[in-house]
């Protein structure tokens, strides 16, 4: 399960995001940069403020990868009382110094370092953290105004990053310039938190205060996850039916119209590790998927995304199954694409079309067709393993 991560400026916005239920409170100052910081003195006002109802996190600033002014900035940081410290690690020839000089401070506090995925991000760093006693790495963008995170790195990329944090033993985070379309794509990575700024501001403007109804928005799109320990047990139960609806649950069965709607994903060609032959093992093939699925109509107008299953859901689950190792026939990649689709309860049924492009004057594959058991209503994750890890 995933957390949401909401950054404000200070006791005020700190308020809004404590009572529209966000996870983790993150402390910056958007008019300094990406990771501006906040002044000691505002933090500590801050986590008066929050009173312990929420974990809280700030960040150092935008600082030179010099491993003295890094150590400083944490270290001051931690003793203003934050339970996680944010450190950007930008490219430079001494990052990975700044790195191993946070080792001691480790062992007093939680560090979670920052990489930027349109700034030198490098996943290969993170066996680093965790040797050095990192609790956890995010991915962020640096520069705000051009493009959200999946501007800068596919789905795909994205999972090679959490699976190597979770393999790692560390807490793994995604932000940079998220809006509400991203939210059920990025679930499906089941990083541990999600972090957001101007999503959750007036008319997303970073700098602007937060909008209590964007807060909502955002949570309401993000499942609840167990590790929110300070969440109220009566609003643990709480189910928003939009978003169950969306996912195929109905809160009166009785009620279905039996009507369907069809969303699909045509002519998607992506390079795929395939074949049975021995040669086929040496390089990708570019192959293309169309996926159809009939999903069972709402019983509302769509107004976002609590309201939708979303054709980026079945691209990225595509995407995903497609780079996942070789595959030696079309038809198990057929069927795993189709398991995944028919994951979501709200799907009757999937007609999936793999073809391998690069095998001579035409094209050769396989189109199948599977359909729901009626009495299956459960939600599959493309990733089993995230439901037992333990929570951190």
């Amino acid at each position: 399960m995933t957390l949401l991560l909401a950054s404000v400026t200070g006791p005020a916005e700190a308020e809004i995001a404590v009572a529209h239920g966000a996870d983790i409170i993150d402390l910056k100052d958007p008019a300094q940069g990406a990771l501006g910081a906040l002044d000691p003195t505002a933090v500590r006002t801050t986590l008066q403020t929050i009173a312990g109802r929420r974990p809280v996190s700030a960040v150092t600033g935008d600082l030179p990868m010099q491993p003295l002014i890094i150590y400083r900035a944490v270290e001051a940081m931690a003793a203003a009382g934050v339970d996680y410290v944010k450190i950007g690690l930008f490219p430079d020839a001494q990052r990975e110094d700044c790195i191993r000089a946070l080792q001691p401070l480790a062992r007093l506090t939680k560090i979670v370092g920052v990489m930027f995925a349109d700034s030198g991000a490098d996943t290969a760093l993170v066996p680093l953290m965790a040797e050095c006693g990192f609790a956890g790495v995010m991915l962020d963008t640096a520069n705000k105004g051009q493009g959200r995170l999946l501007d800068h790195a596919d789905v795909a990329g994205l999972g090679v990053f959490v699976r190597a944090c979770r393999d790692h033993g560390l807490l793994s985070g995604l932000a940079g310039s998220l809006e509400a379309p991203d939210v059920p794509r990025l679930l499906l990575l089941a990083p541990d938190y999600l972090g957001f700024r101007g999503a959750l501001c007036a008319a997303h403007d970073r700098k602007a205060g937060l909008d209590p109804a964007a807060v909502s928005l955002i949570r309401a799109l993000i499942p609840r996850d167990a590790r929110s320990a300070k969440i109220e047990p009566a609003e643990r139960g709480k189910a928003d039916l939009r978003l169950l609806a969306a996912h195929g649950y109905s809160a009166d069965a009785a009620k279905e119209s039996g009507d369907t709607d069809r969303v699909f994903v045509h002519d998607l060609v992506l390079p795929v590790r395939i074949g049975a032959y021995v040669h086929e093992h040496a390089a990708p093939q570019n192959v293309r998927f169309s996926v159809e699925a009939e999903i069972a109509r709402a019983s509302q107008p769509a107004h976002d995304m609590r309201d939708v299953l979303s054709y980026d859901i079945m691209t990225d689950g595509i995407r995903l199954i497609a780079t996942d190792g070789h595959t030696a026939l079309v038809e198990t990649l057929a069927e795993r694409i189709a398991a995944f689709v028919l994951g979501f309860p709200r799907v009757q049924q999937v007609t999936v079309k793999v073809e391998k492009l690069d095998i001579g004057p035409g094209r050769v594959g396989v189109e199948i067709r599977r359909q729901r058991p009626p009495e299956v209503a459960k939600i599959y994750q493309l990733y089993p393993a995230a439901r037992t890890r333990s929570a951190d």
